[in-house]
């Protein structure tokens, strides 16, 4: 009897061990397929000029979203206009994960924000309270981080050191920094630390022409151009892939006539459905669907994710671009924003 009861003993420690073990082994497996799935970021950029449209807007579809664009005047108070907490608001109700930047700067700033910009980011002495003032402005409007946009002139001598002092700051009270810089050109006065500060970069692979090159009627953002700037800035600048955002134009130029002017996608397929299938018509040339879908999946293979420059000149119907890019990443079994069937 005691011989039995010794027996069944070892044998329920036994038990015990294959259950900890299938338990243990089971919890790693799990882990190991969470790990190993996939994510991508879609980030869209929101104009001012297009707060009216937001109701049309699928933010379900977005993992994030910059709002465009805020500058300082010359004592360093940031400037905006708009109903930026309505936005929020209804942006938040749509897709409570949502991450939320403030953009600052923009590719077309007058002289008089140029001026004020150098002033307060090339001598380190102004740079404290300009970037306190920052934070204030993210803090005060629940934001989740800042995106900075200066582009080519505007990136001057003290771009590398604001952008390394205000990450700090931004790191310190846990809010993300990311920019927008040109498909295949680094400007001389972005240093490594500066390049290395940023969460990710959105690579704006488009603009190639446009009514700045009147004789240049070509497509201005091919796949192949968008290739070339991954390849730039992985290969040549050694930023890493998953830092890379991939951007794509929800708009295009029509060099039908002099000056070159453009149109929203939402405009083209307007003028004709057909014409979402297509990347030109006569001497205007876009990124229709098909494009976009392939650029979602290079840029599955090769990037973090998808930026959209911008988000209020879609089409709002069955012919969507970001729902091309939405069911693209699905179909790929990507996770973007695990809302709206993803």
């Amino acid at each position: 009897m005691i011989k039995n009861k010794a027996l069944l003993g070892i044998l329920f420690y036994i038990c015990s061990l294959v259950s900890v073990y299938s338990c243990t082994n089971q919890k790693e497996t799990d882990s190991d397929t969470e790990s190993k799935t996939k994510n991508a970021r879609v980030v869209g950029y929101l104009s001012t000029d297009n707060f009216d449209k937001i109701s049309s807007i699928q933010f379900c579809k977005l993992t994030h979203l910059n709002i465009a664009f805020a500058n300082p005047d010359k004592d360093g108070n940031i400037i905006f206009n708009g109903d930026i907490d309505g936005v929020i608001t209804y942006a938040k109700s749509v897709n409570p994960n949502i991450v939320i930047c403030i953009s600052l700067a923009g590719g077309v700033i007058s002289e008089e924000q140029a001026s004020n910009w150098s002033f307060l980011i090339d001598k380190p002495e102004n740079r404290p309270a300009y970037i306190q003032n920052i934070l204030n402005f993210v803090n005060l409007h629940k934001l989740d981080g800042v995106d900075v946009d200066l582009e080519w002139n505007a990136v001057t001598i003290g771009y590398s050191g604001f952008v390394v002092e205000l990450k700090k700051i931004l790191s310190e009270h846990k809010k993300i920094m990311t920019a927008a810089l040109p498909n295949n050109t680094r400007f001389e006065n972005i240093n490594s630390e500066a390049l290395n500060a940023f969460d990710f970069i959105n690579i704006m692979a488009y603009d190639s022409t446009g009514p700045w090159t009147p004789d240049k009627a070509e497509q201005h953002s091919s796949l192949q151009f968008a290739k070339d700037g991954i390849n730039f800035w992985h290969r040549m600048q050694n930023v890493p892939s998953e830092k890379l955002t991939l951007g794509v134009p929800f708009y295009g130029y029509n060099f039908t006539y002099t000056p070159v002017t453009s149109s929203t996608f939402g405009q083209i397929v307007e003028a004709g459905t057909q014409f979402a299938e297509q990347d030109e018509i006569g001497k205007i040339y876009y990124n229709g669907r098909p494009t976009i879908a392939q650029k979602v999946e290079f840029a599955s293979e090769n990037t973090g994710g998808i930026m959209i420059w911008e988000i209020a000149q879609d089409s709002f119907n069955e012919y969507s671009l970001l729902d091309v890019i939405h069911k693209k990443y699905s179909s790929l079994k990507i996770k973007t924003t695990r809302l709206c069937g993803n």
